[in-house]
């Protein structure tokens, strides 16, 4: 027997009721080297140096001493940019959980039969999401100018597709007999989704909308980078100018602030559940 035959030959099992079975024999031996080989083309490739992490990633323990540190004298500073970034996630995750509502209706093919109408809400869901919320910022501060307002725009565009591709996934999976009820008593398709759907995805879609506005407080952290106002703008002044004693203050603030939101919508979420 070749070698090629003794490693991909089934094995043979003989039963105690004197029946043979075969087991196919593990690919392991393939993919164990196909990890490796991507492994060692993904270093190079990229050009991963042990050596520069061996001498440079010291850096890191100093940089993190003084994020450690941090000076709370720069605490005032931060307070009206903190605001900013928690009013604008809060309006944009807002403002888009309520308005896909409509959206998820035409994208859900119980509700709505028109295939095509159902594809070009979904894909327009799909584009909108795409599309990072650092990058919708960025085109929005060329199209309304720079501050919070354009923050608030890119998070509302993220929070338009990212609840509204989760609650018509949700409307699919409801049960449809109050629904039909209403139709066959003379509600419209619409009115029979509020009365008869809505119910249903309320808690769901209530428990996703509050998820989302937590991760968008952590995100617009950072859309004061492209202008987009909020401890961004904060962040990136300091860290280039290597305060970090003064980053260290900001990014404290900023871990308390979605400890508080996270704890509270935590409690809301599982009482929806």
């Amino acid at each position: 027997m070749s070698l090629f035959d003794k490693i991909f030959s089934p094995k043979k099992h003989t039963l105690r009721s004197g029946k043979e079975v075969y087991e196919k024999r593990s690919i392991n031996i393939i993919i164990i080297p196909l990890i490796i080989l991507m492994f060692a083309l993904s270093i190079k490739i990229t050009g991963f140096n042990f050596h520069m992490l061996r001498e440079n990633g010291s850096n890191f323990f100093i940089i993190l001493k003084d994020l450690f540190k941090p000076n709370m004298k720069y605490l005032p500073n931060v307070i009206k940019p903190l605001v900013d970034t928690i009013k604008m996630s809060f309006l944009g995750s807002f403002l888009g959980a309520i308005l896909c509502v409509p959206f998820a209706f035409l994208a859900s093919t119980n509700m709505v039969s028109n295939k095509f109408i159902n594809w070009i809400v979904r894909i327009m869901f799909s584009i909108m999401r795409t599309i990072p919320t650092l990058v919708n910022a960025l085109i929005a501060t060329y199209i309304f100018g720079l501050g919070t307002f354009a923050g608030t725009v890119a998070i509302f565009i993220f929070s338009f597709s990212y609840v509204g591709k989760l609650t018509y996934e949700q409307i699919e999976t409801v049960n449809m007999g109050s629904f039909e009820a209403m139709i066959s008593m003379g509600y419209t398709r619409p009115m029979a989704f509020i009365k008869g759907v809505i119910p249903q995805i309320l808690p769901v879609y209530l428990s996703t909308a509050l998820y989302n506005f937590e991760g968008n407080v952590r995100y617009a952290a950072i859309l004061g980078y492209v202008g987009a106002g909020g401890l961004g703008l904060l962040l990136n002044e300091n860290v280039s100018w290597r305060e970090y004693n003064n980053t260290g203050t900001i990014l404290l603030c900023l871990l308390i602030t979605v400890f508080i939101i996270e704890t509270i919508t935590s409690h809301f979420r599982r009482k929806l559940n």
